[in-house]
């Protein structure tokens, strides 16, 4: 089979990203063609593709309003993109395509190119971008449902693209393209969602696609995992970002004896940094984004990660790589978090935001590494059954077997 695998970034930058290039690896790995197809990147993965690739764009940053025009233009609807794709389709004929991360950067336009050359199409909900212009589900601090059934104008109202109107306008409008005017994730015959907290918010919201809890590809021997529990070291492995809940972690950890790494970069990390400042006793420290092997062994050097999200997570990768390294989470009980972080076996969990539930289970670990050990343990063994490849494999080959069969 020829699968075109689909993803705005060439690179692993992020949870999609490690999606695609974990799915793309198990399909090799069983004798398929995989034929990738994104935007041109400086730091993209070499592929003899790329040549069909689209050019870049970037939607933040200074711009002239003639560039920012554009840039508004191509984020609602590439012709560029559907034209590089139908060169594609004809000239490599893919038996289905695959997609990830579109948004933006290919947008929702190419849908329609594959429902043209009726090629079978499954789309992996990374996040809640079919039913929220701003993909989040979050707005003002908290989880927002406002945009359900349709109502997008809602994104303006609160200023949802980043607090700016005009982004916010032209991510309403892009909702309401995509979806009542030209109905284009209708040409999509299969959602995919990782997680099933996903897959019925969506459907709360009005999302009316066919859709089915398949997990992502997960390839956990990627990882070697450390047996023993080291340390007083915590760690956060992610976006710096308000919804990520690491200012509450701050708040957390003030008065606990732990060293604390804050792994990642984003536009929290200033406000971040001055609020550790004002920390006593535990030593916190911000390494900023590292590559993935380094990001490995900080992980592995641990006791604990935690996840102190405050929005709707889906499946982050930043769980199953802790659980990997044989370490447990401590989360907070939100989204899709519960279904893999089980209480007292791989982890523990905290109310999103209660940075005293938050202290209270990293107190209960930092004081007994053994059951830190325990649950790491456990952690390990529970990615390596549940998303084992074969078993990945033979559901990923029944999902496209039923877009298929809804294509034709």
């Amino acid at each position: 089979m020829k699968i075109l695998a689909v993803n705005k970034f060439y690179y692993r930058r992020a949870g999609a990203e490690t999606a695609f290039f974990d799915t793309a690896d198990l399909l090799r790995s069983h004798g398929h063609s995989v034929v990738p197809w994104a935007m041109h990147h400086p730091e993209n993965a070499a592929s003899p593709y790329s040549g069909d690739f689209v050019s870049r764009k970037e939607f933040e940053g200074p711009n002239t309003p003639a560039k920012a025009l554009r840039a508004a233009g191509h984020l609602l609807f590439s012709f560029e993109a559907r034209r590089s794709l139908e060169r594609l389709i004809v000239r490599e004929k893919p038996d289905i395509a695959h997609l990830h991360n579109i948004y933006h950067h290919l947008s929702p336009s190419i849908l329609g190119s594959l429902w043209k050359h009726r090629i079978p199409t499954v789309l992996t909900l990374h996040d809640f971008k079919v039913v929220c212009p701003a993909y989040t589900l979050f707005s003002k601090g908290r989880p927002c449902e406002r945009c359900r059934n349709g109502r997008y104008s809602n994104a303006v109202l609160r200023r949802c693209g980043k607090g700016s109107l005009a982004k916010s306008v032209l991510l309403a409008a892009e909702a309401y393209l995509h979806g009542p005017v030209l109905h284009s994730y209708g040409h999509v015959d299969l959602f995919l969602s990782p997680s099933r907290f996903l897959m019925d918010e969506v459907r709360k919201m009005g999302f009316a696609g066919r859709i089915v809890h398949l997990p992502n590809v997960f390839l956990a021997d990627r990882i070697r995992p450390s047996r023993s529990a080291a340390g007083r070291r915590i760690v956060f492995a992610g976006r710096l970002a308000p919804e990520k809940g690491v200012e509450t972690l701050l708040e957390a950890v003030g008065g606990l004896s732990a060293e604390v790494r804050i792994i990642g970069s984003g536009p929290s990390l200033a406000a971040l940094k001055r609020i550790s400042e004002r920390q006593t006793l535990s030593s916190i420290s911000f390494p900023g984004h590292l590559p993935f092997p380094r990001l490995v062994d900080e992980i592995r050097d641990s006791l604990f990660v935690v996840c102190p999200s405050e929005w709707y997570e889906n499946l982050p990768y930043a769980v199953l790589e802790a659980f990997a390294a044989g370490k447990p989470v401590v989360a907070s009980r939100i989204g899709g978090l519960p279904e893999i972080v089980r209480e007292g076996e791989t982890g523990l969990l905290f109310e999103p935001g209660d940075a005293a539930g938050l202290r209270r289970q990293m107190r209960r670990l930092l004081d007994d590494p053994g059951e830190a050990e325990r649950m790491g343990a456990n952690a390990r063994a529970y990615v390596e059954t549940s998303f084992e490849p074969n078993r990945a494999y033979d559901r990923l080959m029944a999902a496209y077997a039923r877009a298929a069969e809804r294509n034709n």
